[in-house]
């Protein structure tokens, strides 16, 4: 499924991080990234409402670091598109799960993680969208076609899911009323929830690359979505002791995180 892409290089006033704007706004989206990288690990030190306190905080910032990354190296009207696709999706996604428990099964959010819109809080929606942001530029570095795209993205962003659903869910932010079948070492999520994961990704990758495909410095996205691997996979096999959630999404995720990392190291764009 892996090919060579044909992408057409973009070199507008967005292109080159700065631009004529101050020298400190092109360092944002690291500032921003950093800050997410330091408040994850002291929510894997934290517990209780401080625990919380840091999701939120975490959410925000990792889904700032994608934005202000997009609008400086894709331009204002790219960044507009992909964002308002990935919330708008995202939102609408876990509406129509709460509400026929299609196609996650059926859960329901506590009220710990603030406002909601339709009884879904809003962090759930930026959460998508953060995520989807280095997912695709990762997969469009690997994937040729439109069905190669979607397939390689969806499942990437759908295995990312391994490992959020049950740290969440441990901590009381949502629960399934029925599991049904589960995967082995992942006792409290039901396996519809994973494949509809799968499908529900599947279609925004599918959605996301009917956008033109810009080439730019991608380090940023590159270092969040690594960091997110590698911290997943240690935190669940070492301090939650979720030896499953580690297997399970450390191979599902890893499936196309090796290769990526393959790629970007021996053919560099920039």
């Amino acid at each position: 499924m892996l090919g060579v892409m044909s992408v057409r290089v973009y070199n507008g006033p967005h292109s080159a991080s700065g631009g004529n704007r101050s020298n400190w706004v092109g360092f944002l989206p690291w500032v921003f990234t950093g800050t997410t990288i330091f408040g994850q690990i002291l929510w894997i030190l934290a517990s209780g409402e401080f625990r919380t306190v840091l999701t939120v905080i975490t959410v925000t910032t990792f889904f700032l670091a994608s934005v202000s990354h997009a609008f400086l190296l894709r331009g204002l009207a790219w960044t507009l598109s992909f964002f308002s696709i990935t919330l708008v999706f995202g939102w609408l996604i876990e509406v129509l799960g709460t509400s026929t428990a299609f196609p996650f099964g059926d859960y329901t959010y506590s009220d710990t993680l603030g406002a909601t819109l339709r009884g879904v809080p809003i962090l759930i929606p930026m959460a998508w969208s953060m995520m989807a942001y280095p997912v695709m530029m990762a997969t469009q570095r690997m994937a040729a076609t439109p069905l190669t795209t979607a397939l390689i993205g969806g499942w990437l962003l759908a295995s990312w899911d391994l490992f959020l659903d049950p740290m969440m869910v441990g901590e009381g932010y949502w629960k399934w009323n029925d599991l049904g079948w589960v995967l082995p070492g992942i006792p409290d999520i039901p396996m519809q929830n994973f494949l509809g994961w799968l499908l529900g990704a599947i279609v925004l990758a599918f959605a996301l690359n009917l956008l033109p495909r810009k080439v730019a410095n991608d380090t940023v996205p590159n270092t969040l979505l690594i960091w997110i691997y590698v911290s997943n996979v240690i935190a669940a096999a070492i301090f939650f002791g979720q030896i499953g959630v580690a297997l399970w999404g450390g191979i599902a995720m890893g499936l196309v995180i090796f290769p990526w990392v393959w790629r970007i190291w021996s053919q560099p764009q920039w």
